[in-house]
């Protein structure tokens, strides 16, 4: 087991936090106001004078779309900061709904850019934010950018169709007997649905959340 003291543990989730900020193009301001924190406590940790709670370091994987060890542990390469000046474009939906048969319904309202890198392993759509379910992770306006896949692991973020409505974005957990599509803000209760369930409602999942972008 290797041992660090307290400083170097600072030193390095300083240092990776401030490579997903610039990963994400985000500032300090951003992320406080993400997590519901002080622009200094944001600060203190960036500097490397204190690390935050871990419901905080959790919210930042969640905002980040990276795991713990993301943030927490001395990675042997750096972030790779892929420029999008040449980039691939992917249509932006401001809905995904089932329509007649088997099709889904898709409103397309703009487009965004991703990186070649990214496009090159899979499909990928951004879809428009609606509503607050996802607070503080995601806010209303928020634009994600969705790999789609027909299903997930548990803690993914997904964006699912729920009964042929308008798709929603949760957080995926599965459990032996069925699913649950969990919301971020504690104002709204999870979706559960049992193995029938998924099929006669229908639940489908649509695609991963990978990335969000935002603009102020």
């Amino acid at each position: 087991m290797i041992i660090i003291s307290e400083q170097e543990f600072n030193k390095i989730f300083s240092k990776q936090l401030k490579a997903q900020l610039k990963l994400h193009e985000m500032t300090q301001s951003d992320l406080a106001k993400h997590l519901g924190v002080s622009t200094q406590s944001v600060t203190n940790w960036c500097k490397g004078a204190k690390t935050p709670r871990m419901d905080k370091v959790d919210a930042m994987c969640s905002l980040f779309n990276c795991k713990r060890s993301d943030l927490m542990e001395e990675k042997e390469t750096t972030i790779d900061i892929v420029p999008i000046e040449s980039g691939y474009t992917i249509p932006v939906l401001g809905r995904v709904a089932a329509g007649y048969g088997k099709e889904a319904v898709e409103e397309v309202i703009g487009q965004i850019e991703i990186s070649p890198a990214l496009a090159a392993k899979g499909d990928y759509f951004g879809l428009l934010i609606k509503g607050d379910s996802m607070i503080p992770t995601l806010y209303d306006g928020d634009t994600v950018i969705v790999q789609r896949v027909d299903d997930a692991e548990s803690g993914d973020l997904v964006i699912a169709l729920v009964n042929g409505h308008d798709a929603t974005c949760k957080r995926l957990q599965k459990y032996a007997e069925g699913i649950a599509l969990i919301p971020q803000n504690p104002v709204y209760e999870p979706m559960r649905f049992t193995e029938s369930e998924i099929d006669t409602t229908p639940v489908k999942i649509l695609g991963k959340v990978i990335e969000m972008r935002r603009k102020f």
